[in-house]
């Protein structure tokens, strides 16, 4: 039981991890092998949709870097599952690998803002505050 030690506190490489995250949402619609079967207005809605998700998954891991607080892991998770469930509401579910890349990423998303919810949810403020230190 000696490895969940290594899960039980937040570290700054999961920080590192989601700012590396968003970066890869960001580009995700430019991936290899990804067809471009969306219509025009259809692919520039997921484009837009996928760099805001993606820069304000970035930004919020460098919140916690930086500041670290609950409602941002929460934030991760609301990101994450908005992109997984994006290509549906938004009508790009045809394009097969985007679809798959997206419920990938946002699951691994929201997979990391639990995990860091989860080690954060005991500690005090001050023991928040003291995050990067």
């Amino acid at each position: 039981m000696s490895g969940f030690g290594f899960f039980s506190k937040h570290r700054t490489w999961e920080d590192w991890f989601g700012m590396l995250l968003g970066v890869l949402i960001v580009i995700s619609p430019w991936f290899p092998f990804s067809s471009h079967d969306v219509m025009d207005a259809e692919r520039s809605t997921m484009i837009l949709n996928t760099f805001v998700i993606g820069m304000l998954v970035f930004g919020l891991a460098q919140l916690e870097y930086v500041a670290l607080q609950r409602w941002e892991e929460v934030g991760e998770i609301a990101l994450g599952l908005w992109l997984a469930a994006s290509p549906f509401i938004l009508g790009y579910a045809g394009d097969d690998m985007l679809r798959a890349w997206h419920i990938a990423l946002g699951g691994i998303v929201v997979l990391l803002g639990a995990l860091q919810l989860w080690q954060d949810w005991r500690l005090s403020d001050q023991e928040l505050a003291n995050h990067p230190q």
